[in-house]
């Protein structure tokens, strides 16, 4: 028997029914696979739900438990939350002072940010300036401290031809005075001399006697002043020597009037 009726609607092309048979053969096939297995899965889940039934009853149980536990905690956790909306309010409110604390922070940042700018152009401006300069300096600097040297150098040589010339004039000053003061002692001596010679007699010597101590007290004083004229003047000689400045005076001496 031949079919004579169009492939529309029944097929989209030619073949489409066949195809279709053993598609439909094929999941017949699958679906009695299916059901093998899902009768093993229906025993296995029957035994699990068995299993699952007592970890259910145990799990009821411990849900109690947990209930009450989960209302002292939600209790808890209420009062958390208060302390916690009171904590976010503060730190809203710290945050919002702290943006505005940042802002003007930031406001500031920036100029510094510009005036920093401006203080490095300026900087390097007076870097290569102080280069420039340094360099200026550094070859003054080196001619100076050869000039300071030299300075130093002659400086040290006038300090000994001064530390000699005032040594020198102390010593002068010195034997003039001990010149004078023996000159003065000897002078005396020979007038006491005299004066000795003169009372050879007891009756001359009584008279005399009050010049002869006078002459002898007045050849002790010199002697004195000289002993004193020689040690100061060595003082002050020792003390030029050592460095000390101002030292180039003249001893101040007393007039000894004669008897």
């Amino acid at each position: 028997e031949t079919n004579t009726l169009p492939f529309h609607p029944f097929e989209m092309q030619q073949g489409d029914i066949l195809r279709m048979e053993k598609e439909h053969q094929v999941l017949k096939e699958q679906l009695k696979e299916a059901q093998e297995k899902y009768e093993q899965l229906q025993s296995r889940s029957l035994e699990e739900i068995g299993a699952l039934k007592e970890l259910l009853k145990k799990s009821v149980e411990e849900t109690e438990v947990s209930k009450n536990e989960l209302d002292w905690l939600h209790q808890d956790l209420e009062i958390k939350v208060k302390k916690w909306q009171q904590e976010k309010k503060e730190n809203q409110e710290n945050l919002k002072a702290l943006r505005n604390t940042a802002k003007k922070h930031t406001d500031t940042n920036d100029r510094c940010s510009k005036t920093i700018d401006e203080k490095e152009k300026q900087y390097n401006v007076y870097l290569n300036t102080y280069l420039e300069t340094s360099n200026k300096l550094a070859n003054k600097k080196v001619k100076l401290e050869e000039l300071i040297k030299k300075s130093q150098d002659d400086c040290q040589e006038c300090v000994k031809r001064a530390v000699k010339a005032e040594v020198s004039v102390l010593k002068n000053w010195k034997e003039t005075e001990v010149c004078k003061l023996n000159g003065i002692a000897a002078n005396a001596e020979a007038n006491l001399k005299v004066l000795k010679s003169l009372s050879s007699s007891a009756s001359a010597a009584l008279k005399l006697k009050p010049q002869v101590d006078s002459w002898e007290i007045f050849i002790s004083n010199v002697k004195k002043q000289l002993d004193k004229v020689e040690t100061e003047y060595e003082e002050k000689i020792q003390r030029v020597k050592n460095g000390v400045r101002n030292c180039l005076t003249k001893m101040e001496t007393v007039d000894l009037p004669s008897p």
